[in-house]
């Protein structure tokens, strides 16, 4: 849910007191969306599980496996339930056809042209619209929430908001890790470099505003208990777990793909129990509401299950791009995935408000001074969502056409600013370390790998870049130090245990760098240059047929390679065929 969001649930305990309905006896509305246990595991607690539930995780799975899991089956599945609304509810595509016809065609053209020639400017745009999409949900649910408690919530409603982008936009900026890769992908995009003064003046600057918004928040909330009694707990239990939360993901974590995965989790856990409750209650009211919505939400306890199957069943969508060997069905799948982010984004936008009538009414708070729709306007309705539109497209067309024009900032010069920026960050030292490398600088890159050691002395890639230094300025001992670190840090690698094979056969330590080569092909089987080189062991140990049959695997992983041709040619002379 994005901008105004909200998602809407069922009336529970007593329904909001009519005008006629204003005396003693008028039933008090209930605090809650559904009940006192159910919104605290569904849409406030839920971080409370989520923590010991991911650390047993990581106990099992890699961070990229649960980040590639959650990515799927959560991040992309939870998109199917609002796009089932916007086709499957008459009325609201009536009212919005425009939107839900042009939208699809065009964004999902944009994503696959993204696809096809790199275009790292719409992926900036997915991160970026999914943090604030992030934010408003949490703001979309402080709104039901006060409004359930207060008549006077339109009013507390711009702070609410202020306080949720100062805390959300400063746990990004504040975080080396998440700004870091915010940064990575914005000069990756075509953007000019941001000197490291304005970086820092813009971190003093979140960090004042903070401060200054928090105050405001805190006083506001002060008054209106000294006043009316008025504040609503449930509200600021949701804001502070919320925040909390956020700020862990992104600053307490020790690998930001499980923080982002965490989160997204929460996130989907909030939406899906949410939009559930909504639309099986839409469907309830709403004879004109027929067939797919009207089977999917009727009220049935095994459809549950028929709702979360359709939900993995959509995300795995995501999971199909990385076993695709056609390019062109490859990207025509990025882009659908890319396509379904933005457009989820975007629809969030505006079929779920609070300030809508019929929100309203399936929430209970009618009667509670929510506001009504917002006077009219000097601008059309079109010429105001243009505008919007506007404010995003030109900025991102100015980054496509500086990373087709080639105006890209050299890697070497924008991860140097970035090191300069974050001088304490190892990632962003590794980074420019292995610029450096790239660009020939050996022996600066390596000073760059032990800088970022002495900071992080558990980050493996450092270890394994500095065995491949090592390598190439022909220090063996040096080089095979590192990399047996780096396969001790992270031993289910099978790439980096095959550059320690290598380094252990240069060093002529032939039986060593077989056991290597072997373990490292049980581990990864997609590793051309390690069934090649195992093969060639094996013809100086005689096992001619054993040798082929690594050439022939090499072969089939990457057909154009001409030193394993040649051998395979000589290795079949040997064994007689």
């Amino acid at each position: 849910m994005a901008t105004q969001t909200l998602v809407p649930a069922r009336v529970t305990a007593s329904k909001s007191p009519s005008a006629s309905q204003t005396g003693p006896s008028a039933a008090k509305p209930s605090p809650w969306i559904l009940d006192r246990w159910r919104d605290l595991l569904l849409f406030v607690g839920t971080p409370v599980l989520l923590i010991p539930i991911f650390t047993a995780a990581q106990a099992r799975w890699s961070a990229q496996d649960i980040f590639l899991f959650v990515g799927a089956f959560g991040a992309m599945g939870h998109h199917l339930p609002g796009m089932i609304r916007a086709y499957g509810d008459r009325a609201l595509f009536d009212r919005f056809k425009t939107r839900f016809l042009i939208a699809p065609l065009a964004l999902l053209a944009v994503c696959i042209w993204s696809s096809v020639y790199n275009i790292q400017a719409i992926q900036l745009v997915a991160l970026a619209w999914g943090i604030w999409h992030g934010m408003m949900q949490t703001y979309g649910f402080c709104r039901i929430y006060d409004a359930k408690a207060s008549a006077k919530a339109v009013a507390r409603a711009r702070l609410d908001l202020a306080l949720c982008f100062s805390w959300f936009l400063a746990a990004v900026l504040l975080s080396p890790m998440r700004f870091r890769t915010c940064l990575d992908l914005y000069y990756e995009s075509g953007g000019p470099v941001v000197p490291p003064a304005i970086v820092l003046g813009m971190q003093y600057l979140i960090v004042l505003a903070l401060a200054v918004v928090t105050a405001l928040f805190l006083w506001r909330q002060w008054k209106d208990w000294r006043g009316a009694s008025v504040v609503s707990p449930v509200k600021i239990t949701l804001l502070v777990s919320s925040i909390a939360f956020w700020w862990y993901c992104n600053n307490g974590v020790q690998n930001i793909l499980v923080g982002i995965a965490l989160f997204e989790v929460f996130h989907d856990v909030q939406y899906l129990a949410i939009v559930w409750i909504y639309n099986r209650t839409r469907v309830e009211r709403d004879a004109s509401i027929h067939g797919f919505m009207r089977f999917v939400f009727r009220r049935s306890g095994s459809l549950i299950g028929v709702y979360v199957g359709l939900v993995l069943a959509y995300g795995s969508i995501a999971l199909t791009t990385s076993g695709i060997s056609i390019e062109a069905i490859k990207h025509v799948l990025i882009g659908i995935v890319t396509a379904s982010a933005l457009l989820h984004f975007y629809y969030d936008g505006f079929i779920w408000k609070v300030r809508e009538t019929q929100t309203r009414a399936m929430l209970g708070i009618d009667g509670t001074g929510v506001g009504t729709l917002p006077a009219p306007r000097m601008w059309p309705a079109w010429v105001r969502h243009g505008l919007r539109w506007a404010v995003l497209v030109v900025p991102v067309a100015a980054l496509c056409a500086a990373q087709l024009g080639g105006r890209v900032v050299p890697a070497l010069e924008r991860t140097g600013k970035v090191a300069e920026i974050l001088p304490h960050d190892a990632q962003a030292q590794l980074n420019y370390g292995k610029a450096l490398h790239e660009a020939g600088r050996v022996k600066e890159a390596i000073d760059k790998y032990e800088y970022a050691l002495s900071r992080n002395p558990q980050l493996a890639e450092a270890e394994y870049f500095l065995g491949f230094a090592w390598e190439g300025l022909g220090d063996l001992d040096k080089s095979i130090e590192h990399h047996e670190r780096a396969v001790q840090l992270d031993p289910k690698n099978g790439k980096w245990e095959s550059r320690l094979a290598r380094a252990l056969f240069e060093k002529g330590l032939t039986k060593e760098a077989r056991v290597r080569y072997e373990h490292s092909l049980s581990l990864d089987r997609n590793l051309p240059n390690a069934e090649k080189e195992l093969a060639d062991i094996l013809l100086e140990f005689g096992e001619y047929q054993a040798a082929v049959e690594h050439y022939e695997a090499a072969l089939r992983l990457q057909p154009d390679f001409p030193q394993a041709k040649e051998n395979l040619s000589f290795a079949r002379s040997l064994t007689g065929h």
